[in-house]
């Protein structure tokens, strides 16, 4: 009898007490939305941190071709388009403007007629100085009127003194006649040279009020307007303008780089050269070396030379940014050069290799290349194509697909 209750107590023990348990919490799914939209909105944050702290600010370049056989690119060199003739416009005398015939970008010919002064003042002096010719001119007509009857006296007194009909002073007096109406039509005419010499001056005076271009070519900057003061001089504490416009001949452009002082010796006059504008990073244009100025910059430690441009172009505008290539013709090797030229400060170390950051878009490619010789200030690489353009300097920071904007200006 014992063994039972103790079997049933046993029993007992062993059930699972479950008066304690719930049901499943209504909120539960609320928690976990939450927590999946607090997830997706930092993800999006990460994610636009990383679009944002990666688009880093280079500059570009574009791989040059060493060439076969044919001009190699020994030395590069930055400048600028400049304007060998350029001239800013201005009046010869003091006035004030009435009209103003000229906006930028306009094409302007020899002697076109830019502006034009107020002329009232020298208009009424051409009229008195071509009044006081005219008057000379009468006086003079009057004098040798008395002239000619003065000599025609003289010759009847000549006459009658031969046949004693007057006396010797008579003839004497015509003769100081004829001699001082001579002198006052020579003196005459000299007053004539003079007044017509005033008109002159005062027609010069007049043409000045008129400001024609001096030389064909483009309007690049218009200073002033109708009804300002012009004058050749500053004067007026700053309230007088000193040129109207400036003009720029563009058959004139030409190139101005700087050389590094210790590469000036891979250059020569009429040596071959390939410029390449920033704005136009994929256009070259052949060009070549006009001249070298002597002096150095000692600040820059560079020296000025003069470039040629070949192929005029409109596009080409002055104070461009450029870049030259200077060339060297090369004996023909017995196979062409392999690789293309960029400049050293592009090839940089990473991971214990030579790489290179290819500008694809908006993202910077990392490729690894093979570095070989240096060419001046270049460097002989392979394993890219010429005509790629790359990071011309990468950051210490720049990686695989970092997203890059190029400066302005840039090739």
């Amino acid at each position: 009898m014992s063994a039972e209750p103790d079997k049933q107590a046993l029993l007992r023990q062993l059930r699972i007490d479950r008066s304690g348990e719930q049901g499943p919490s209504p909120r539960r799914p609320w928690y976990l939305a939450a927590a999946l939209l607090v997830l997706l909105l930092a993800g999006a944050v990460l994610a636009l941190q990383h679009f944002t702290r990666h688009r880093i600010e280079v500059q570009a370049v574009t791989a040059l071709a060493p060439g076969g056989g044919g001009p190699t690119a020994i030395l590069q060199a930055t400048g600028y388009v400049t304007a060998r003739r350029q001239a800013t416009v201005s009046a010869q005398i003091t006035g004030t403007l009435t009209r103003v015939m000229i906006e930028e970008g306009d094409r302007v010919q020899a002697g076109q007629v830019l502006a034009r002064l107020d002329d009232t003042a020298q208009a009424a002096a051409l009229a008195q100085a071509e009044a006081q010719a005219q008057a000379a001119e009468a006086q003079l007509h009057q004098v040798e009127a008395q002239l000619a009857q003065a000599r025609r006296d003289l010759a009847r007194n000549e006459d009658l003194v031969q046949r004693q009909l007057v006396s010797q002073q008579a003839l004497e007096t015509a003769r100081t006649q004829v001699e001082t109406l001579s002198a006052q039509v020579e003196a005459q005419r000299k007053q004539l040279q003079l007044a017509r010499a005033s008109v002159q001056g005062a027609q010069v005076q007049l043409g000045y009020t008129t400001i024609r271009a001096p030389f064909a070519g483009v309007i690049v900057a218009k200073a002033a307007q109708a009804g300002e003061i012009v004058s050749p001089i500053s004067a007026g504490g700053g309230f007088t303008r000193t040129g109207v416009g400036t003009i720029v001949d563009m058959d004139s452009l030409e190139i101005e780089v700087d050389v590094n002082e210790a590469y000036i010796h891979r250059v020569q006059p009429g040596q071959a050269a390939q410029a390449t504008l920033d704005a136009y990073p994929d256009w070259n244009i052949p060009a070549h070396v006009i001249a070298i100025i002597p002096t150095a910059d000692r600040s820059k430690a560079t020296v000025k030379v003069r470039i040629g441009i070949d192929q005029k172009d409109p596009r080409i505008l002055p104070d461009m940014g450029v870049r030259v290539s200077f060339l060297e013709a090369a004996p023909s090797p017995a196979a062409p050069p392999r690789g293309v030229l960029l400049p050293a400060s592009a090839v940089v170390p990473r991971a214990g290799r030579s790489v290179v950051y290819v500008i694809d878009g908006e993202r910077a490619r990392e490729r690894a290349v093979t570095a070989a010789a240096s060419v001046g200030e270049l460097r002989r690489v392979e394993g890219i194509a010429a005509g790629t353009r790359v990071v011309r300097a990468p950051p210490e920071g720049l990686r695989d697909g970092d997203r890059i904007s190029v400066r302005a200006g840039e090739n």
